[in-house]
């Protein structure tokens, strides 16, 4: 059962939200620990970790290294007891379907975007290499910190220190972006290059990866150590399942976060040139979202539903994925990391595997534990702005900073790209999550962009 300093906090919580009115959906309780559904190999001890500090010690990226690694003995208990323990956690009874078969992936999580319920969860909390996912942290970090028109002209200092081998939008050095293009380089094509750049222009890398260290503190994303603001293999770099979703939740309270992370394709700036009459122009080039779930592949389709969020791949993660679909009203967060089986769009079809199990689960099976609120949420007295509108309170709106300037970023368009799929991403109707003044208040309804669905493929 979660320790009794969260439970006090939560009351306090739910006391405050009724003072003010306001619609919470508020966690399930968790449910009795049962064994583990599915036979594992893997150390069945329960946590005992204390949830509320994050240790830095060097094992836990040694342990994030060969495919082999077993999860540690201890794990945190952040969320519940049962999110600690290793193995399979979830409650199978009649009417719940069974977990889908040829599942590789060394931690994976199933969660109710809006409740926060977690409905199954596989090493939840296993500390391992985050990979490119660990752009949302970024994005959640810094983009409130200007309007999608400001305009950056990039020095070579800007873009020094990139990982070799590291995934790039293409940005050149003398040529002049604004926040938008850089937003559409990290989301669509995972750009190191252009979270290089916006790092440049909040002060640096080092100061950046304070702040994310200290916002992954603030969402109680205590298995989170940054060490390199685009998630490139570094020593002493983790997260884990539980975490990324955690901050996959926090980013898409965003209205500019949830429009790029849905976004399948858009025109990038291209490099300056003469052109035969010795004019300089500017031309432009497509990208396309290489989450393979909303662009689609040879071998994926689009997934029914599907509004972002971020994948990654490294040598030291694999691959991992976090996404968030929503089906019949319903919106689930599903996290994936490192699959060992080896096959193309590994991770995709995991994650495919568990939304569909999620969806047809959902209010059948009990929970294993619950997505906590950011750490302020829970402080006594935290309450929203009386003045805030719900778009200040829940991140950009359209005039704030950091929005997307109220417009879709990439127009609805039929046909080109994988299996001619793209997507419209004016925001339908709905009230936005309200995440101000220290409080964290979850409406039933998330204003997700229009989602993508399945199309046939040619």
């Amino acid at each position: 059962m979660p320790a009794p300093k969260n439970s006090i906090r939560r009351s306090l919580l739910v006391i405050s939200t009724i003072v003010l009115s306001t619609v919470l959906t508020a966690p399930v309780a968790l449910a009795a620990p049962s064994p583990s559904s599915k036979p594992s190999a893997d150390s069945s001890a329960t946590a005992t970790a204390d949830p509320s500090k994050k240790s830095k010690d060097s094992k836990d990226s040694k342990e994030s290294k060969g495919s082999k690694a077993a999860p540690p003995a201890k794990m945190s208990t952040v969320g519940g007891t049962r999110l600690g323990q290793a193995g399979t956690q979830v409650n199978l009874a009649s009417g719940v379907p069974v977990l889908p078969k040829g599942l590789s992936a060394r931690s994976w999580i199933v969660a109710d975007a809006e409740s926060g319920e977690v409905l199954a969860a596989h090493n939840a909390h296993w500390r391992l290499a985050p990979a490119s996912t660990l752009k949302m942290l970024f994005a959640d970090t810094l983009l409130p910190k200007w309007p999608s028109s400001t305009e950056h002209k990039v020095e070579s200092s800007d873009l020094a220190g990139i990982g070799s081998g590291s995934s790039m939008v293409g940005i050149k050095e003398d040529e002049t972006y604004t926040v938008h293009d850089l937003w559409l380089g990290v989301f669509l094509r995972s750009g190191n290059d252009a979270v290089r750049v916006l790092a440049a222009m909040n002060g640096g890398v080092e100061s950046t990866v304070k702040e994310m260290n200290e916002h992954a503190e603030e969402l109680q994303a205590f298995d989170t150590v940054v060490v390199s603001p685009d998630g490139y293999d570094a020593e002493g770099q983790v997260s884990s399942a539980y975490d990324l979703t955690l901050i996959a939740r926090s980013g898409l309270q965003k209205k500019d976060f949830r429009e790029y992370a849905s976004t399948v394709r858009a025109d990038f700036p291209g490099e300056t040139k003469k052109n035969k009459k010795g004019k300089k122009v500017r031309g432009s080039f497509e990208i396309q979202n290489t989450n393979r779930l909303l662009s689609g592949d040879y071998d994926v389709p689009v997934y029914q539903g599907i509004a972002g969020v971020k994948n990654g791949n490294t040598t030291n993660a694999g691959a991992t994925f976090t996404g968030v679909a929503e089906q019949d009203g319903r919106v689930l967060l599903v996290t994936v990391m490192n699959p060992e089986k080896q096959e193309s769009n590994g991770v995709y079809k995991e994650t495919a595997k568990l939304l569909d199990w999620g969806f047809k689960a959902a209010g059948k099976v009990d929970p294993v534990g619950e997505l906590v609120p950011p750490g302020s949420a829970t402080q006594a007295g935290a309450r929203p702005d009386a003045g805030a509108s719900p778009d200040e309170a829940g991140g950009a709106g359209e005039d704030a900073p950091g929005a997307v300037g109220g417009k879709p970023v990439a127009s609805a368009a039929a046909g080109g790209g994988a299996g001619g799929i793209g997507t419209a991403l004016a925001v339908t109707g709905g009230v936005l999550v309200l995440l101000a003044g220290g409080a964290f208040l979850v409406n039933r309804r998330w204003p997700l962009p229009d989602l993508v669905r399945r199309r046939p493929h040619p």
